[in-house]
Formats: structure tokens, sequence, C-alpha cells
């Protein structure tokens, strides 16, 4: 009966972390570049982009498929970094709970 006991208090435990996970997600952000800096994309922890910054240089006709190959790329970048940040956070506010080797959260 103990152990039910502390499996609730533990499942009350968690699912308190992860209502503060989402509020802390939602303040992330992550900025991705490439181009040596040319392009940057800024993501928000839900996944929208916040913002994309693109040097003039760049603003050429005939520069059109490397412009679009710089914003992918540094879309990509902010969505690693973004991730990693995220994981972060998951890692610092699931310290001390006693979850299972491999549990991965968000789920």
């Amino acid at each position: 009966m103990k152990d039910l006991m502390n499996m609730m208090k533990q499942a009350k435990a968690m699912q308190e972390k992860m209502g503060e996970l989402q509020e802390e997600v939602k303040s992330v952000e992550a900025a991705g570049q490439s181009g040596g800096g040319l392009v940057t994309v800024t993501l928000k922890g839900t996944g929208e982009m916040a913002s994309l910054v693109i040097d003039l240089s760049l603003m050429k006709e005939e520069e059109k498929d490397i412009l679009e190959d710089l914003v992918v790329a540094a879309h990509a970048d902010a969505h690693t970094k973004l991730q990693l940040a995220i994981q972060e956070k998951t890692q610092e506010l699931t310290a001390g709970l006693n979850l299972p080797t491999g549990m991965k959260f968000p789920f």
C-alpha cells in the first residue's frame, strides 16, 4: 500500500513538473544562422518562427537559390538549438523525480 501511495505522490509531482515545463518551453527561444551570419532564424519554444533576418547583400535575383538554401539551413540550425534548450529545461525541471531510465519529456 505504501508503494501505491508513493507512486501516486510521484505521479502528482510529475504532473506539476510537466505543467511547469510547458510554461517554461513557451519562453524558450533559439536563433540559428547560416552563411556566416547572413541569415538568422529565431524560433520560439512552440516551434513558431519569431523572426527572420536576411543580410541585404543576399537580395539579388541571381542569388535566389542561395538565399532559399540559407534560410532552410538557418531554420534547421535554430530547430536543433531549440530542441537542445528544451531538453536542458526538461532535465532541470525533472531532476529529483525518480523517472524510469530512458523516459523522455515531453512525450
